[in-house]
């Protein structure tokens, strides 16, 4: 696994529903090296082919469909993409994080599809948003205490603002977490629900701190949900700032 900066693609949906090929070649342009999908099941092997003939890899991948009928094809598109990380973002349900019954309850549900993914040769990840921040169990985030429910197995993939939303310190909960956390979601903006997003290193997000927090080898995955200004013109403004000294104070 490599920490060379990667591309939550929904942050470029509008351009790859226009021209999947040049939203991708511009990508690599901007010397990014990896690109996470956000629905493994878009055409998983159309995908993988244009990436990889433009220098790209799939890091890890997407699907809203691991907890319907579609969770075995939703994973076997994960392995078709050429990842073995396959991340979970939606299909709890609404409570998922608010008691300690809750919790076991979530545990369980992901407990299982890890052991279903494991015969497709793939680890499954958790990706957060604010409420598993917001939401506290005996003084302790409630994601926190899921991940003391969780094989050791499933891992969970930060993304730091939603995080931060939620009132964590996401320095302090990735060094916590330490090597159950592979993968990066980072955003930056004012820190307000609903704020346009921008480039990293121009808003209030710790950033440098979250990259010194997490461990080695961690993918870091630019996500930009929404944006005022040219989108890629902050991909490439937050490709340089990882890049620099200024990421590793």
């Amino acid at each position: 696994m490599s920490s060379s900066p990667a591309v939550n693609l929904w942050t470029i949906r509008d351009a790859l529903a226009a021209d999947r090929r040049a939203a991708l070649h511009r990508l690599a342009d901007l010397g990014y090296r990896g690109v996470e999908p956000f629905e493994a099941l878009d055409d998983p092997a159309g995908l993988r082919a244009t990436a990889e003939d433009l220098g790209l890899a799939i890091c890890s991948a997407h699907s809203h469909r691991f907890f319907s009928a579609d969770r075995d094809r939703a994973l076997e598109a994960v392995a078709t993409l050429g990842t073995d990380l396959a991340i979970v973002g939606t299909g709890l349900p609404d409570d998922a994080f608010t008691s300690r019954g809750a919790l076991a309850r979530t545990a369980d549900s992901l407990n299982a599809l890890a052991d279903r993914a494991a015969r497709y040769g793939l680890r499954i990840g958790y990706h957060n948003y604010w409420s598993e921040f917001a939401s506290e169990i005996d003084g302790r985030h409630a994601l926190e205490v899921l991940a003391d429910l969780l094989s050791p197995e499933v891992f969970f993939e930060i993304d730091c603002y939603w995080a931060a939303l939620g009132g964590a310190d996401v320095p302090a909960v990735i060094d916590r977490l330490g090597e159950r956390v592979p993968a990066l979601h980072l955003k930056d903006g004012p820190i307000t629900e609903g704020a346009p997003h921008v480039a990293l290193g121009r808003g209030a997000m710790p950033t440098a701190r979250i990259l010194a927090a997490a461990p080695a080898g961690a993918l870091h995955i630019v996500e930009l949900q929404t944006s005022d200004g040219d989108v890629f013109a902050a991909l490439a403004e937050s490709r340089a700032y990882l890049s620099s000294s200024a990421a590793r104070l």
